[in-house]
């Protein structure tokens, strides 16, 4: 009876261990995070205070108020909405059948072609934003947001991460359904896109965020602010004169990450339900 108790008073013991060493990490992952949106409702004389407090005493909106009156927010947030939507959209038109085209079909060069997708995925955008740039400029479309959009389209990575998954779905299946008359196109959009769902969000989520949260690509393509979008937009208030106004710019940032965060609960729920319906663990 005493190892038995000794026993459970470990595991206990252990299971508390094990439970405040997840707070403790989750605390410093989020503390930047509680930082910021307190520091958004601070009014401006507090937050140079020292001691610095991280809650506020005089709740305000002073910060959105004062960002608002700084930049055009909702010009700037539209223009990320049209970029990050976008490129989702004709992503998904892109490399659902390349990666169906690169797991099931059989052509010439294949490896080849492949071997080329994999070689733009592992290119930086800082080595081709000059002759990007300059096709854009001889092409007259720097003034708008199709510079921002038409260059990531092809998302080499979601080709390759799709066709993994779709090289994972039986081969009986397919054959089942040509056997049925099924077309390509609708064995895609019945059999291979369902089955895949999983990898379809998770792409789709880092795509999202990765448009979202551009910062150098808008900036060099564009040279007008009606054309940028908010992580410029943001980063404006940090230039503006008569010093640092950490309110004003965490509410900025507020306006940057709230977005995102609807977008991965969103897709998280989509990712979750997508792994029970596909059975892959």
């Amino acid at each position: 009876m005493g190892k038995k108790a000794l026993r459970k008073s470990g595991r206990m013991a252990g299971g508390a261990i094990n439970a405040v060493m997840k707070l403790l990490v989750i605390l410093i992952i989020a503390y930047p995070f509680i930082w910021m949106v307190l520091t958004s409702f601070k009014p401006y004389a507090e937050t140079t205070v020292y001691p610095p407090t991280l809650f506020p005493k005089d709740w305000t909106i002073e910060g959105y108020t004062s960002a608002m009156g700084m930049i055009d927010v909702w010009k700037f947030f539209k223009n990320s909405i049209i970029v990050s939507l976008a490129v989702l959209f004709l992503q998904y038109l892109i490399i659902i059948p390349a990666a169906y085209a690169f797991a099931r079909c059989k052509f010439r060069f294949k490896g080849l072609f492949f071997g080329i997708v994999l070689l733009g995925f592992m290119i930086p955008q800082q080595v081709t934003f000059v002759p990007i740039y300059m096709m854009f400029s001889k092409a007259g479309m720097l003034q708008s947001l199709w510079p921002q959009i038409l260059p990531f389209i092809c998302n080499a990575f979601g080709i390759f991460l799709l066709r993994q998954y779709f090289m994972q779905i039986p081969e009986e299946i397919i054959e089942a359904a040509r056997l049925d008359d099924a077309g390509e196109f609708k064995i895609i959009m019945k059999i291979m896109v369902p089955m895949a769902r999983t990898a379809i969000f998770t792409i789709g989520l880092l795509s999202f965020i990765a448009s979202w949260n551009s910062y150098f690509w808008p900036l060099i393509m564009t040279t007008k602010d009606a054309y940028r979008t908010l992580p410029i937009g943001v980063a404006m208030l940090n230039s503006q004169e008569g010093g640092r106004q950490w309110n004003t710019l965490m509410a900025g940032n507020m306006f940057l990450v709230l977005p995102i965060l609807l977008v991965y609960l969103v897709a998280n729920k989509q990712i979750r339900k997508a792994f029970a319906y596909s059975g892959i663990k």
